[in-house]
């Protein structure tokens, strides 16, 4: 059996209209773009939404995407990053409310266990909807998607040491946010 295709070669096949080709592309990296767009964004709707539109260029354009400078999935995440700091811009007053009002409950017994975990992941959601975009997008990549420091670097455009550089900086600041709103929340007991 011939080994399947890689990213590249279906690229050049959709470069050349090959509807096949297309949909093994959506089919390997589709989850992909819609987590990381789910974590960018805070909800479901929005991150289908991205997704769609993601890969709806990446059908228009396929001669966007360029072999010569690196390898196709970290090209797509970072056009998906892209595209997320993009809606972010555009919806910025709407997004904190939302991911507050879409915490997912993390399935541990006990409503009041579940409540507590649901309250913890939109504090801390939160607190990564306040970062600058490009602390923001390092933490969301390396922290909540699990990709490697250089994997975030390909990712983000950037050399490994920058991206330490903003997950360092940006682990900074969500300590300070979140400590902020434990003081807060104390001053209100």
């Amino acid at each position: 059996m011939p080994p399947a295709p890689s990213d590249e070669d279906l690229m050049r096949a959709v470069a050349s209209g090959d509807d096949a080709a297309f949909a093994r592309l959506l089919e390997r990296h589709l989850e992909s773009v819609r987590r990381l767009a789910w974590r960018m964004l805070g909800n479901a709707a929005d991150a289908d939404d991205l997704a769609q539109d993601v890969f709806l260029r990446l059908w228009r354009k396929p001669d966007g995407f360029d072999a010569a400078r690196g390898k196709f999935g970290p090209w797509l995440m970072r056009v998906a990053a892209n595209a997320c700091i993009d809606r972010l811009r555009q919806n910025a007053p709407r997004q904190l409310d939302e991911r507050a009002a879409h915490a997912i409950p993390d399935g541990h017994p006990g409503p009041e266990a579940q409540l507590l975990a649901a309250q913890r992941r939109q504090r801390v959601r939160a607190a990564i909807g306040r970062l600058p975009e490009r602390q923001r997008l390092a933490v969301t990549l390396a922290h909540e998607l699990e990709h490697s420091n250089i994997e975030t670097a390909r990712i983000m455009g950037l050399s490994v040491e920058a991206v330490e550089s903003l997950l360092a900086r940006g682990r900074r600041k969500l300590k300070e946010l979140l400590a902020e709103e434990l003081a807060h929340m104390r001053g209100n007991e």
